[in-house]
């Protein structure tokens, strides 16, 4: 250590808006500081959100040389800036056109004030150093992590609601069927796939070899595949098609790959809806063990959330990403067992594609559905690992690239 800052005082005169401070600066180096060679005291004051110098105070030179152990008591006046916000001081000795001794790593006041409405406020006043600042940073930055996506959610729902609803009607603003498309396009897709595969191919799953069974235990794999493959279809583009929103308003823009999801969950609704009908008609009754859907949905939603919010970053910086998306999603659907049996795959591969998360969601909906049994425990919490690790990686990934989304685009 080779500085030492003693019994800090720190006061505010509120009429003025200035901070005064005095403190006791011990030289612990073994070299002599002179004021003619730049030794003083000074002061910056920082943005504490974004870290940018806003004033690089006035410097008060120490009024006599300090040896090697010797201690002077130094007295230092701030004006804090008139703009309202909140402002982080920072209160070292320097030694001018060399260095500030903070940037050395060794210890600085740091004081926190906050100037609204015409008034300022002191919020604390500390010795710190650098590193102890960035362990700080890091454990905020490791918090706001897993609190800014869900808090976002919830603070902009009625905005997501809103945009769900505009998804929704746009898409079929005009047609002679309007909002009944809703519940026919699901519907629509799954007859197209079932004809091909149930009655063209003759492919059989389950223990039920009838074509009903058949058309049940497909359906019941394309209910969690319909809104993933929605929402990831069409994610690398959300951020292009509202340009605008990025460019000219100040716009929650991690809400948008949002509205794809939710607008997915609004088409497995409708979809779920007309498979509960038919488990109805087919089987006589709807199994208690449908009751355990919610945890297999919510693992679901984090994936394909998590997964729009890389694909949405992403495509601004990669227009291909939206044109390579939809191969991508034919060899996934082609790789879960949706259309054949599980038991279908290589016995080798199996092991690799069993991770897969949507085989865990497919075999999951098939299992309470139809098969009246809780989800197997194993896959399912797996599935939840690694649906949180999605979700919170892909809005780190998309917080990291938006600020750059204006210049890109």
């Amino acid at each position: 250590m080779k500085l030492a800052l003693r019994d800090p005082v720190v006061e505010l005169e509120e009429a003025t808006r200035v901070v005064r401070v005095e403190l006791t600066v011990e030289n612990a180096s073994r070299q002599t500081w002179q004021p003619a060679e730049g030794f003083a005291l000074g002061f910056q004051i920082f943005d504490p959100d974004t870290d940018i110098l806003i004033v690089d105070g006035k410097r008060v030179p120490f009024e006599e040389e300090l040896t090697a152990g010797v201690r002077r008591t130094v007295r230092l006046e701030i004006p804090l800036p008139a703009e309202p916000g909140r402002y982080r001081i920072f209160v070292s000795p320097l030694q001018e056109n060399v260095c500030w001794f903070y940037e050395r790593g060794w210890p600085f006041l740091l004081i926190e004030a906050e100037v609204a409405g015409g008034n300022a406020r002191l919020l604390r006043s500390r010795l710190a150093t650098r590193s102890a600042l960035r362990r700080e940073r890091l454990l905020r930055a490791v918090g706001r992590g897993f609190t800014y996506p869900v808090l976002s959610i919830w603070r902009n729902r009625k905005l997501i609601r809103a945009m769900v609803r505009r998804d929704i009607r746009g898409r079929y603003r005009g047609s002679f069927m309007g909002l009944y498309w809703t519940v026919l396009n699901p519907l629509l897709l799954m007859l197209t796939y079932f004809f091909v595969f149930g009655i063209v191919l003759r492919a059989r799953l389950g223990a039920d070899p009838s074509r009903t069974g058949f058309a049940l235990y497909f359906l019941a794999g394309m209910l969690p595949w319909l809104p993933f493959s929605e929402a990831t279809g069409r994610a690398p583009w959300v951020i292009l098609e509202h340009r605008n929103f990025v460019k000219k308003l100040v716009f929650p823009v991690e809400t948008l790959p949002v509205n794809l999801v939710v607008a997915g969950l609004v088409t497995e609704a409708f979809a779920l809806g007309l498979f509960l009908v038919a488990l109805l008609v087919l089987r006589g009754a709807v199994p208690a063990t449908a009751l355990w859907l919610p945890v297999l949905v919510v693992p679901q939603v984090l994936f394909t959330m998590g997964l729009c919010w890389f694909l949405a970053a992403l495509g601004v910086y990669l227009r291909d990403l939206g044109q390579v998306i939809g191969f991508i999603l034919t060899l996934w659907f082609f790789l879960t067992p949706i259309c054949y049996p599980a038991e279908s795959l290589p016995r080798e591969a199996l092991p690799v594609l069993s991770k897969n998360p949507l085989f865990v969601l497919v075999e999951g909906y098939r299992t309470v559905l139809l098969d009246r049994a809780a989800p197997s425990w194993g896959p399912v919490w797996k599935l939840w690992s690694v649906s949180l690790v999605v979700f919170f990686g892909g809005y780190a990934w998309f917080y990291k690239l938006r600020k750059n989304f204006a210049d890109v685009i």
